[in-house]
Formats: C-alpha cells, structure tokens, sequence
C-alpha cells in the first residue's frame, strides 16, 4: 500500500478576480466581502504547487494572476491522503466554502 501523500489545499485569490466574469458566473451565492479562493489538490507540498502555478508551471490562470497565498488553516488538518480521498475532499471543501459565501474557483 503506498504511503498517502496527496494534498487539499486552498489559495487565497485577490479581490481583483471578481471583475472576472466567469469566476462570477460561477460562484452566484458569493457575499460580498468574503474570500475569494482556489481549492485544488497535488501529490505535491502545497508549498510547492502554489509556486509552480505562480510561475506559470500547470497554473490555473486565477491563481497565477490573483493568488496571493495559501490559507493552510483551511486544509491542514486533511493532508496527507490517499489520492482518492484527496479527489473527494477537494469537491467537499469546494461546496463548504461556497455554502459559507465564499468565492470559490475549482479546476
């Protein structure tokens, strides 16, 4: 059995991204003045994918233009996992977070 080292993580996007209108077509429930996030999962350190993406490396173009940083708060307590139940945290801290207002951009 291989060793878990899959990874939930969630990238806090400038407010600047709301201009978008595909971000806001997808998020209609967002409350004004709550965060604006990327919810993504890696079999990388988090660390290390949010730099890969800031530089363009398989970056979602949100995060390369408006991600400002990760909000570990938010994922820690997952990582690591299994690459399955990563697949499935990924989808249910996407849907806790936009059932709480937030702004939220899935791959």
């Amino acid at each position: 059995m291989p060793k878990p080292h899959h990874n939930v993580y969630v990238v806090e996007l400038s407010m600047a991204v709301l201009s978008e209108r595909k971000f806001r077509r997808c998020n209609p429930n967002y409350i004004e003045g709550k965060p604006c996030v990327y919810v993504g999962m890696t079999g990388l350190d988090p660390d290390l994918r949010f730099d890969k993406h800031k530089a363009g490396i398989q970056a979602n173009r949100f995060v390369q233009q408006y991600g400002l940083r990760l909000l570990p708060d938010l994922y820690e307590g997952f990582n690591p996992m299994s690459y399955q139940d990563a697949v499935d945290r990924e989808i249910e801290v996407g849907i806790d977070l936009r059932s709480a207002g937030f702004g939220v951009w899935q791959a």
